[in-house]
């Protein structure tokens, strides 16, 4: 990327950037996850049944999940590209017990895999 030093320049590239990102998300619903390991794992965790019933991604109501890290970005993934990863996952048979007591199932996808797919 080439260095500018034209405050102007950067300040409409930047204003470009947050409406862009405002019409994306505007009157969307998000769904917020904090993960402090994934950093460490290189993997998240997406939940869909918790105490044998329906949960997360299977119930959930949300448009876009984001995905905040501990260390770095933050992630912003469609509905429907997590669905399909999570469904690759469930047709792989990468699905694990996780959550309090290991009440929960759901699938760890992998953070490459999740760059991909995020806006």
């Amino acid at each position: 990327m080439l260095y500018n030093n034209d405050f102007g320049h950067d300040l409409l590239v930047g204003q470009v950037a947050e409406q862009f990102l405002g019409d994306l998300l505007q009157n969307k619903k998000i769904e917020v996850k904090h993960d402090k390991i994934a950093h460490r794992s290189g993997r998240v965790f997406i939940e869909y049944e918790c105490r044998n019933k329906p949960s997360g991604i299977t119930t959930t109501n949300a448009d876009f999940w984001a995905f905040v890290f501990t260390t770095g970005p933050i992630l912003i993934v469609s509905k429907d590209r997590l669905t399909s990863l999570c469904n690759k996952a469930y047709e792989n048979s990468h699905v694990f017990k996780g959550g309090d007591n290991n009440s929960s199932k759901g699938f760890l996808i992998n953070l490459t895999d999740l760059i991909q797919v995020a806006l």
